[in-house]
């Protein structure tokens, strides 16, 4: 990245304080790490790439505040990285590599860590997808989930002329906040998979794509919502894809 000011902009979004943990993954050049390691108490970022290590120590060699594990984020127990830190406030904030974006973000839901913020630049296509609505025709599985957990705000567009070399794809910054009120899951699993195999075949129904569910409670749900079982997936919310989950997930406790 070439300009400074948008690197200012993407950590702007988090609010950072000397209490905060901030973990970044793809340090790269160090750019956002040293604005980083100005701006909060600590900052432990992930590297996979070993080559990088002595020109990382060498450009951040006056930044105590920062730790550099080199190892692969998607493998890293974060939970164990973070125990020795003292912090109020925890934040995720990456230029993240594009082709592990999702992967990225799923291990973060994963890890069952609780984040202040959640701050991506990603590539606009994918950021489109995270923000989606229902009824929108980017909106699928990822969209379902992720609204499920956060509120998520679209913060700015990034040019692909922001870059060197310029790559092929514009990009844009999302962040992501925790839902303080999240409703209820059964079994999380479950949820998520009645969400993919909703999304299973995009231009395929709901009676086509949970074909091997009950239908009839999966009927009686949508009937609930003024849907029928020839809707399909992009149409509804996150909140319908709980209900329906946890009603098929009882009544197959109930069943066994």
């Amino acid at each position: 990245m070439k300009d400074m000011r948008v690197v200012s902009k993407i950590v702007d979004v988090a609010s950072l304080d000397n209490t905060s943990l901030v973990i970044e993954v793809g340090p790269g050049g160090a750019i956002m790490t040293k604005e980083l390691a100005k701006r909060s108490k600590n900052v432990m970022a992930y590297e996979i790439d070993t080559d990088l290590k002595s020109e990382l120590e060498e450009k951040l060699k006056d930044f105590s505040n920062v730790e550099i594990l080199f190892k692969d984020f998607l493998l890293a127990d974060i939970s164990k990285n973070i125990e020795k830190y003292e912090y109020d406030k925890l934040f995720f904030i990456s230029n993240v590599p594009y082709y592990i974006t999702t992967p990225i973000i799923l291990k973060l839901i994963n890890s069952g860590i609780s984040f202040e913020k959640i701050v991506m630049m990603v590539q606009k296509e994918v950021g489109d997808r995270f923000c989606s609505s229902c009824g929108r025709k980017e909106y699928g599985s990822i969209s379902v989930l992720l609204n499920y957990f956060y509120d998520i705000k679209k913060e700015f567009f990034v040019s692909r002329k922001e870059f060197v070399p310029e790559p092929n794809v514009d990009s844009i910054v999302i962040s992501f906040t925790e839902k303080k009120e999240k409703l209820e899951v059964a079994d999380f699993s479950f949820f998520e998979r009645i969400v993919r195999d909703s999304f299973q075949f995009k231009r395929k129904n709901i009676r086509n794509n949970l074909k091997s569910y009950n239908l009839k409670i999966v009927e009686e749900v949508l009937n609930k919502y003024n849907f029928d079982l020839n809707v399909r997936a992009e149409a509804l919310s996150y909140e319908i894809f709980v209900d329906l989950a946890n009603r098929l997930y009882f009544s197959y406790k109930l069943r066994n």
